[in-house]
């Protein structure tokens, strides 16, 4: 295996300081999720050369695709040349049933993820690149997404799921995917291929043929876009959170907030913390969509009453948000 070169390495290292997390220590190892495509190798092969003795790895087999067993013994073998300790994660039997697929996958990945890292290593560490925002904000665009939807993926955050553990952090994110199969490749590796990164089928694959035979459409202006974006979902989640805390009045499980001159999109955001306040509170378990938000805030600011998620919110001087009562069997 050659080695990866010298102005590569301390690429990463520079955009790993830039996350703000430190440096990769004794007691603070790196997690690297290695799915054994070309950008996770890359990210592999990166982070063992610049931080070594301080990388572990996991690939994890969703058990969806025949090959996936292969390609985590073939990951296993680079781990074992690079002096890299490596697990295979394997998803449960029967865990992916229908529905959205690829969607119920990511979640059992990252559940697996952040089960395996807990105690283990600082940080889980995934190869989305710069090509990989690009392709998220043209998604998210035909979908009329708002700023939160259409900012690029945070670089550092909780791991999905908010189970403690390593915190998930994406240094390649200024990287493009040629620039990672060039890392690959310097390295004498070739790596696996997953048919359904190209397939119709899906819409990720449609919207990347799309930016490739655009001229137009340059992922690194479409990536900048979205890394604006990114800049003001950080100030208007900085906002929100300062005028909850001067706006919000928490009572016995009830949240009244005073809306008075508020931005829409702040009115918004408040909103939905109201709603995840009392339903904490009340004990309401599962997660939610948020789908409804905006038909729910446009309500209030016409003066009614609205109900989402169990919770009963009313207009007036206050926003007020409360269980809702259940409902009566007839």
């Amino acid at each position: 295996m050659s080695a990866v070169p010298a102005g590569a390495i301390e690429r990463f290292r520079a955009d790993f300081a830039c996350l703000g997390e430190g440096a990769p220590a004794a007691g603070r190892r790196l997690g690297i999720a290695v799915s054994g495509g070309g950008d996770s190798l890359a990210l592999l092969l990166l982070a063992a050369a610049a931080y070594p003795g301080l990388v572990a790895a996991a690939t994890v087999d969703h058990g969806l695709r025949p090959e996936g067993a292969d390609e985590a013994a073939c990951v296993a073998s680079v781990c074992r040349d690079l002096g890299v300790a490596h697990d295979t994660l394997v998803v449960p039997p029967g865990l992916l049933l229908g529905g959205n697929l690829q969607e119920q996958a990511r979640g059992a990945r990252y559940r697996l993820l952040g089960a395996w890292g807990s105690g283990r290593v600082a940080w889980v560490a995934t190869a989305h690149h710069r090509d990989d925002v690009a392709e998220g904000f043209l998604m998210r665009a035909r979908r009329g997404a708002g700023v939160g939807g259409l900012a690029a993926m945070a670089a550092v955050q909780p791991m999905p799921g908010g189970a403690p553990g390593p915190s998930l952090v994406r240094p390649l994110l200024g990287w493009s995917h040629e620039e990672l199969l060039g890392v690959a490749a310097a390295a004498g590796i070739t790596p696996a291929e997953d048919a359904s990164n190209h397939h119709p089928r899906f819409d990720r694959a449609r919207i990347r043929g799309l930016i490739a035979g655009a001229p137009d459409l340059p992922a690194e202006r479409l990536a900048m876009a979205a890394q604006n974006l990114r800049h003001a979902e950080d100030a208007l989640a900085w906002l929100a959170l300062r005028e909850w805390g001067a706006r919000a009045d928490i009572t016995d499980g009830t949240v009244r907030l005073d809306m008075a001159g508020l931005p829409y999109e702040v009115r918004r955001r408040l909103a939905l913390r109201a709603i995840e306040q009392v339903r904490a509170a009340g004990g309401l378990a599962g997660d939610w969509s948020g789908t409804g938000l905006d038909r729910l805030v446009m309500a209030l600011d016409s003066g009614e009453k609205a109900t989402l998620a169990g919770v009963v919110a009313r207009a007036g001087a206050r926003w007020r948000f409360e269980l809702a009562p259940p409902r009566r069997s007839h």
